[in-house]
Parts: C-alpha cells; sequence; structure tokens
C-alpha cells in the first residue's frame, strides 16, 4: 500500500529545494535527508529523479493554473476584461513573499535541449498559458485573435521574466499598459 503522506511530504520538499535551488543543484539525497524518508521510500513513490521532477512540474502547473486562472476570473466578469485582470493577477503574484520565479521559466533556463523531457513539460504547460488568454480573446471577438493572443502572452511572459531577473516591480503594470493599448488597436482595426 502507497503512503500518500509520505509521497505528499517527498513532493513538497522536493518542490520547495527545486523552487529555492534550481533542479541541478538538488540532489536525491538532499531531498531524502529533509524529507525525513528513507531513500527507499523516495523511490518506491517516484522511481527516479526524473519522475520527481515530472511529477514537481505537473503539480506546479495544476497548483498555480488553477489559482492564477480562478483570480482572474473572480476580478472580472467578461472576457474582455479578464485579459487586463491577467496582469493585476500577476502582479499579486510578483508581490507574494513565496514568490520565487517562474518554475517552468527557470526550469527550461536549466535544460535548454527541446528535446529533453523537462523542456517538453516546461513547453506544454506554457502552451496552456497561452491557450487560456486566447481563449479569451476569442470569446471577446476580436479581429485577428491568434496575432492579439501571441502578443498578449508575450507581455505576460515578459513581465515575469523582467520581475525575476531585473526586480521590476512595474512589470505587471507596465505589461497591463501596453496590452490596453494593443487591445485598443484590436477593436479600432
Amino acid at each position: 500500500m502507497v503512503n500518500k503522506s509520505k509521497k505528499e511530504q517527498i513532493l513538497r520538499v522536493a518542490s520547495n529545494l527545486f523552487n529555492k535551488q534550481g533542479i541541478r543543484a538538488t540532489g536525491v539525497d538532499q531531498v531524502v535527508a529533509e524529507s525525513q524518508v528513507a531513500k527507499m521510500t523516495l523511490y518506491n513513490h517516484f522511481p527516479s529523479k526524473d519522475k520527481l521532477v515530472l511529477a514537481y512540474l505537473e503539480r506546479q502547473d495544476e497548483q498555480w493554473r488553477g489559482w492564477f486562472q480562478s483570480s482572474v476570473e473572480q476580478r472580472e466578469d467578461t472576457p474582455q476584461k479578464r485579459l487586463l485582470a491577467v496582469y493585476d493577477v500577476l502582479g499579486e503574484w510578483f508581490a507574494a513573499p513565496e514568490f520565487t520565479g517562474c518554475a517552468f521559466i527557470k526550469t527550461a533556463s536549466e535544460y535548454l535541449d527541446h528535446s529533453h523531457p523537462y523542456f517538453e513539460a516546461t513547453q506544454r504547460y506554457k502552451i496552456i498559458l497561452k491557450n487560456y488568454i486566447r481563449e479569451l480573446v476569442e470569446q471577446s471577438d476580436f479581429k485577428k485573435p491568434e496575432a492579439l493572443a501571441s502578443a498578449l502572452y508575450l507581455l505576460v511572459e515578459g513581465a515575469i521574466t523582467a520581475y525575476m531577473l531585473q526586480s521590476d516591480t512595474e512589470s505587471a503594470d507596465h505589461a497591463k499598459n501596453a496590452a490596453a493599448i494593443l487591445i485598443q488597436n484590436f477593436k479600432d482595426n
């Protein structure tokens, strides 16, 4: 019988370590020590470090995306208004004391080989985010929805990167202002 609380404990500790130190810098021995489990217990739940990392990335996606989308939807009631709320929610995320950056950007920077399973996982999750923005654009009935969705998505990624690399505390606001201009431009065309 699999002990789910031990599995959760291992995944929680590993996630914290991967977020703070990076994946390459975090070894299985450190995860075992800080989880206070036997190495065999870790391997019973996660047969390899790869399986542990992929579970971490999946968990990051589920938790972050669930929080992000529900926060956007709670702020505004129409898809068009939600397009700008995206940037308010980003600003809220950046201001959170536990913010350590985007797990997917950090993972992709550690594993640049596009065929690496970690890179592929990060790419999948970023596509889901872009698709969420595309859905909001399509529900708002803009001309050239693909072009607008791509531009708004780039502003999201740019705001995240600017905050992570330059500690630009206004990056979400700057992105929101640019998004408002783009949205108006796509209304007028």
